[in-house]
């Protein structure tokens, strides 16, 4: 089962709330470093979340089977992960995907100014967006909202069978877990 998303949508706070099911293992981009059939060697009772796996759609569908495979596509409002990136934009983390997006796959070599960094962080979360949701046509898949977790995640917990401490589970969904530097 696989949680994917633009990133800065909650993939960690799932996870937290995930690792307190007993009959799933979960993880947030535990395969994240790995490459070729290393980087998707998921187990079958396993909830991961990563991001990253949005890049990987092809890879997921020849390896996964679309009608026992679960995708939970987590979103959160566009506004605020577009401010998150945006505040990360220029962080010392070599691997930013926003960065890497913003650099790379618009090949741009010079710095951005600050009114085109909140145009390439909006043009990656239209992106992604657009990608995982025209992929997940032909998966079978949920949606879930950031604002919305606290009443989602029990459903989403008696979808999967779930079982665990489902009190606690909803405890970690009010933890801010991997928050992005607040301005001032």
């Amino acid at each position: 089962m696989f949680v994917v998303g633009t990133g800065r949508c909650g993939t960690m706070t799932f996870t937290r709330a995930a690792e307190h099911l007993t009959n799933f293992t979960a993880g947030h981009e535990t395969r994240a470093r790995q490459v070729g059939d290393e980087r998707f060697r998921y187990d079958a009772d396993h909830v991961e979340a990563d991001n990253r796996l949005s890049w990987f759609l092809g890879p997921l569908a020849q390896r996964f089977d679309r009608k026992t495979t679960l995708y939970v596509h987590l979103t959160r409002d566009r506004s605020e992960v577009i401010d998150s990136y945006l505040r990360r934009f220029d962080n010392d983390f070599r691997a930013s995907i926003v960065r890497a997006f913003g650099h790379g796959i618009l090949t741009r070599v010079r710095d951005w100014s600050p009114t085109e960094k909140r145009e390439v962080c909006a043009m990656y979360v239209d992106s992604v967006t657009s990608n995982l949701e025209h992929f997940l046509r032909g998966q079978c898949s949920i949606s879930m909202q950031l604002e919305e977790l606290p009443t989602q995640f029990e459903n989403f917990v008696d979808l999967i069978g779930g079982q665990g401490d489902l009190n606690a589970m909803l405890s970690e969904l009010g933890v801010r877990h991997n928050a992005s530097p607040q301005p001032g």
